[in-house]
């Protein structure tokens, strides 16, 4: 482990379906994804806090209907895209005013061809800022389903899946004593990886308990 720390790993995310781990927390949001012939309407808005995994679960997604995906704020509508199979549009809240028009024709596109469109967001489609009525009612029609914040099992999945996806291996009872002790969310469990890894880096320390018990008495902010 302190030979591993001595080098600058490049973060490589595992974003396969094999990675992705379900539990009470995400459950529902992860058969909702793989049913996408019980979505009314044929879409379904995917709301969870950043760092949830609504990026993986749309990779999942993709996996398993060979679905597009575009972030709402790049959303430039081709052909490719009015063909897809199914489309996932990401980051609905970062829709620019310029693009609602674009996504209002292809959205009745996808509907009249029945093709699945899952849209993910940190807001519910009643807080997008939309400011074309027919898109906005559109949009807030929508079916929602959420990612709860993490329980015991997912949070300590997720410590362990960040610390793999930055090519390091900690023990057991590193991701044990972490999970007891940050605020039980996303958010708190990627600051906490960042933080472990940028310190051991800088102070040429290994990665351990002792180490996250130092930086977690400095009071620092996580969550």
């Amino acid at each position: 482990m302190a030979e591993q720390l001595n080098f600058d790993w490049p973060t490589r995310v595992a974003l396969g379906p094999d990675d992705y781990f379900v539990s009470e927390a995400n459950v529902q949001a992860y058969a909702m994804l793989k049913a996408p012939e019980s979505w009314p309407e044929g879409k379904l808005a995917l709301i969870g806090p950043k760092s949830s995994g609504k990026s993986h679960l749309a990779r999942v997604f993709r996996h398993f209907f060979n679905a597009s995906i575009i972030s709402a704020a790049n959303l430039e509508v081709t052909e490719a895209l009015r063909s897809a199979p199914a489309l996932v549009i990401e980051d609905m809240e970062t829709l620019g005013s310029d693009k609602e028009e674009e996504l209002f024709h292809l959205h009745n596109h996808l509907r009249q061809r029945r093709v699945p469109l899952l849209m993910t967001s940190v807001k519910a489609p009643s807080a997008w800022t939309i400011t074309l009525p027919d898109l906005a009612s559109r949009m807030q029609a929508t079916s929602v389903v959420s990612i709860d914040d993490p329980d015991d099992r997912l949070l300590s999945a997720i410590l362990m899946k960040l610390f793999q996806d930055r090519q390091i291996a900690p023990k057991p009872q590193l991701i044990e004593y972490l999970s007891t002790r940050i605020e039980r969310s996303f958010a708190a469990a990627a600051e906490i990886v960042d933080l472990l890894d940028r310190e051991a880096l800088a102070q040429g320390k290994p990665l351990n308990i002792m180490l996250a018990r130092t930086l977690l008495d400095k009071d620092v902010a996580l969550g």
